[in-house]
């Protein structure tokens, strides 16, 4: 009988991408591999993944119409309606496999840690799990070591050592002292067992005492980032797995994995980062990446074309790249002064303002009297200088360009190891959650950029972001140690990856 895995990934873009690539990795190796998703992310699928021998498709329809009204982009819709409704489907579909005529039972489910809550489900079949992580392993790690150290009540300039984890990574008061955030997504109870919703980041929230946790259908825990120093939620939900797999390799977190490794005592594998095959192919070659080839385009107000000219017409090294992600931004007012600091700067560079920069929340959650920020007249101030970006962005495309010297982002996981797999240095500017330990491993324990304040509890002002583009922009030392890192993954794929997931095939083949 044929070995089947089933790969069930969060309901976000940012999860989405990473289990596709999973997938392709687990069915190259000769493993019939169905990825699990509600039908409101089937947009998200490019045609050439349905064409993967081995690889299936399936989709679970949603039994009643989600309650948001979608935007003009497929991207503002609520990828599910219910999270009931998802299980029941789930559970449907296993159902049906196990006791259908042709029978074919899968052999293990691997899960974003982000859908635990699905382990019950394969519970009933007695099917094992292995938990998935489509971040890093250093986000994990600080995550656990902070819930460890407890209880850590640091006072400013004095900092913390947690055991087990390298030096660099130590806990300053700074990184106890974060600005709280407004959970992103739609209403809460659309997701129910505390998840904060289907986005993969969050933004910016007023002033203020926090929402209550929601308490879901599967219990108390709460979703999204977990307070300095409390359980984080994957702890619980990884009791029942017999390993974990994580979107890094050894070259950029091995340390954290090994620490991960000894605390939950059980297999965790870096399988990453699960990046498209074009990436690898772009960066042995040298050559620049089309992302149109890749990923499904959306609406932008510049085509390729005009991002490829704009970049030519620009000194190698020169430009700065801009771009926080879609469901994350700085506030309004500090997106200001970005736009002063971009304009003061003497530095070419592009700037890409999504829909809904600068509000309170993802699409679904924003009221209609709510407007995106956009910085009205700065193209005509700035002239050449500057190239900005209403919308969708060939991100790819323009990180692997050689006139880009620079990346100011907010450091989610796919935006660092793209920027770091091409060599591209960073201005880190997180926002939440996980941002802050990829800024940290990145700036102090990769030494691959800089960040753009000491403290990212106040508001950032344009003169630290004039400097910070200044430093980052000058500083040569940064630069080689990135080309010197990216140089390793112009090798392809990281061997020790390409190991993890033959020992997981191996596993697989000797299960019954």
């Amino acid at each position: 009988m044929s070995k089947e895995i089933w790969v069930v990934p969060f309901f976000g873009q940012g999860h989405l991408f990473p289990s596709m690539e999973l997938c392709k990795q687990i069915a190259s190796r000769n493993i019939n591999t169905l990825l699990v998703i509600p039908s409101n992310l089937s947009f998200s699928i490019p045609s050439s993944l349905r064409q993967y021998p081995l690889l299936q498709i399936v989709e679970i329809q949603p039994t009643s119409a989600p309650s948001a009204q979608p935007g003009p982009d497929p991207i503002d819709q609520p990828p599910h309606g219910n999270p009931d409704q998802f299980e029941m489907g789930l559970e449907n579909l296993l159902q049906a496999q196990v006791t259908g005529p042709d029978s074919v039972r899968p052999i293990c489910a691997i899960l974003d840690v982000m859908m635990d809550w699905t382990t019950e489900v394969f519970n009933k079949f007695d099917i094992p799990t292995i938990g998935f992580f489509t971040s890093g392993a250093c986000s994990a790690a600080m995550e656990y070591g902070l819930w460890k150290a407890q209880p850590i009540d640091l006072k400013p300039g004095e900092v913390r050592l947690l055991p087990g984890l390298p030096e660099e990574m130590a806990v300053t008061y700074l990184d106890t002292n974060q600005r709280p955030h407004q959970p992103p997504g739609p209403p809460l109870h659309l997701f129910g067992v505390g998840h904060q919703g289907p986005f993969v980041d969050g933004a910016h929230r007023p002033p203020g005492p926090p929402p209550p946790p929601y308490l879901g259908r599967a219990g108390p825990r709460q979703r999204g980032p977990p307070k300095h120093g409390s359980q984080p939620p994957w702890v619980d939900g990884l009791k029942g797995s017999i390993a974990l797999m994580i979107n890094t390799c050894d070259y950029l977190e091995r340390p954290f994995i090994e620490y991960l490794t000894k605390q939950i005592g059980k297999p965790v594998w870096g399988v990453g980062p699960l990046l498209p095959e074009q990436f690898w192919n772009s960066v042995s070659s040298n050559s620049i990446l089309h992302d149109h080839e890749i990923r499904t385009n959306r609406q932008s107000n510049v085509s390729e074309d005009d991002v490829i000219q704009w970049l030519d017409s620009k000194p190698r090294g020169s430009v700065l790249y801009v771009c926080f992600g879609t469901e994350v931004s700085p506030s309004m007012e500090e997106y200001s002064e970005l736009a002063d600091a971009l304009e003061a700067s003497t530095q070419p560079f592009i700037w890409v303002v999504h829909s809904g920069t600068g509000r309170s929340g993802p699409p679904p959650s924003r009221g209609p009297t709510q407007e995106d920020y956009f910085p009205h007249g700065l193209a005509s101030q700035v002239g050449p200088k500057g190239l900005i970006i209403n919308g969708w962005a060939p991100q790819l495309l323009i990180l692997s360009h050689s006139s880009i010297g620079g990346f100011l982002t907010h450091c989610g996981w796919n935006s660092t190891v793209e920027a770091i797999g091409l060599g591209v240095p960073l201005l880190a500017w997180p926002i939440r959650g996980d941002q802050n330990y990829n800024a940290k491993l990145v700036v102090a324990h990769l030494k691959l950029g800089f960040m753009i304040s000491d403290n990212l509890s106040e508001k950032i002002k344009k003169h630290e972001i004039v400097k910070g583009i200044k430093t980052l922009m000058g500083d040569d030392d940064i630069k080689s140690r990135a080309r010197n890192l990216a140089a390793i993954f112009q090798k392809g794929f990281p061997i020790s990856s390409t190991t993890n997931l033959d020992v997981f095939r191996d596993m697989i083949n000797n299960f019954t």
